[in-house]
């Protein structure tokens, strides 16, 4: 366990120096957090009542879908793997390490944006903080098994980076955080739920019994793709 949690320190402070998460998790949501909620208030002000869920959902979208696959790739499909299991890590270390790094460096992000959108704004808080976060969270972890899934099975950045933002692209589009899901042709918005960031943010603006189930649902089996993906990287 103290290896665990020493592991989990020593690639929080890799990431913090990698420009690669420095650009993906802090630098284009924030950018895109400042421009974008300026336009949106200036155009809608009603826009002030689900900004703070909108731009979390894209900056957990576009941090797990786009900074985390190739940092995962770089240790499964190089000889960095080779150094683990030299060392008797386990296969799972760098998938656990690099999933809680990229965890807390996300929420931080989505923290800053949490505190700053009434400051600079004026948008209203999250009717119900209680499942604002928990969403969050749920969110947040199925979106980076999905991004360990994306890195474990493809070793080329470009075809990585390809396939993230086809899943990306969607997920921000549909989702009716740019604009409402409602004017999107019916069978948009039907295709829009095969993306969990859709789901998220419904239950962050409206929630119901069923978003937060489904959502951890979707994580476990994303975790059981992973446990799979994983064996086969042991056998090879």
């Amino acid at each position: 366990m103290r290896a665990l949690f020493y592991g989990i320190g020593l690639q929080f402070k890799f990431d913090i120096r990698s420009k690669s998460m420095l650009i993906t998790c802090y630098l284009v949501p924030l950018i895109f957090f400042f421009f974008m909620s300026g336009i949106f208030t200036s155009i809608d002000t009603t826009v002030t009542k689900t900004l703070i869920s909108s731009m979390t959902v894209f900056t957990i979208t576009m941090s797990a879908l786009m900074g985390l696959p190739p940092a995962l790739a770089e240790i499964y499909a190089t000889d960095i793997k080779k150094v683990y299991k030299a060392n008797g890590a386990p296969i799972w270390f760098g998938i656990i390490t690099q999933f809680i790094s990229s965890f807390i460096h996300t929420v931080v992000v989505c923290l800053i944006i949490f505190a700053l959108s009434p400051l600079v704004f004026k948008a209203e808080l999250p009717s119900g903080l209680l499942w604002y976060f928990l969403s969050l969270i749920t969110l947040l972890a199925v979106t980076l098994a999905i991004g360990c899934i994306i890195g474990l099975l493809f070793k080329q950045q470009a075809k990585l980076t390809m396939i993230a933002m086809i899943i990306f692209l969607p997920s921000t589009m549909l989702s009716g955080i740019m604009f409402p899901a409602e004017m999107l042709p019916q069978f948009m918005q039907y295709i829009a739920y095969a993306f969990p960031a859709t789901i998220a943010f419904k239950a962050m603006t409206n929630f119901q019994v069923w978003h937060i189930p489904v959502l951890l649902a979707v994580f476990a089996v994303l975790c059981g793709v992973i446990a799979l993906l994983l064996k086969f990287k042991i056998k090879h």
